[in-house]
């Protein structure tokens, strides 16, 4: 799994920041989805965090049946969730890795965190998998 590469449209990527932003000052949260050929992402489902949080997210739940309805009629691959933190770095917190065990069990899902601490907004990826943390390199196709 180190050897993963997450690549992001450039479109995708513009949206998952732009609603981090947008959610200030609470985090923002959403789902990710791809063609299914390996970890390209396409798609961004911006989300409503249920807690209205700056410290946790939760994905409503209405919201992401219906996410999930239209990625698989569409027949596309869901890759993850994003969030962002409103005043931390975009590293996860021990709550996002309690919760990563619960969303994703068997580790297979990517979990994007958009950091909102600097005037720069950062973006990172991970898997998470029994507790551990490993990043996975981003890139961003502007193709």
């Amino acid at each position: 799994m180190n050897d993963d590469l997450l690549v992001l449209t450039a479109d995708a990527h513009q949206s998952m920041i732009a609603h981090a932003l947008a959610g200030l000052p609470h985090e923002a949260c959403g789902l990710f989805a791809g063609p299914g050929d390996g970890l390209m992402v396409d798609q961004f489902f911006a989300m409503t965090n249920a807690a209205a949080s700056r410290e946790i997210y939760v994905l409503d739940g209405n919201e992401m049946l219906e996410v999930e309805a239209q990625v698989d009629a569409d027949q596309r691959t869901l890759v993850g969730v994003m969030h962002s933190h409103t005043h931390t770095t975009a590293y996860p917190s021990p709550t996002d890795v309690a919760d990563a065990g619960r969303f994703d069990p068997f580790g297979e899902w990517i979990f994007i965190i958009v950091s909102l601490k600097h005037p720069n907004p950062s973006l990172r990826a991970y898997r998470i998998l029994d507790g551990t943390i490993t990043e996975v390199p981003v890139a961003v196709d502007q193709g």
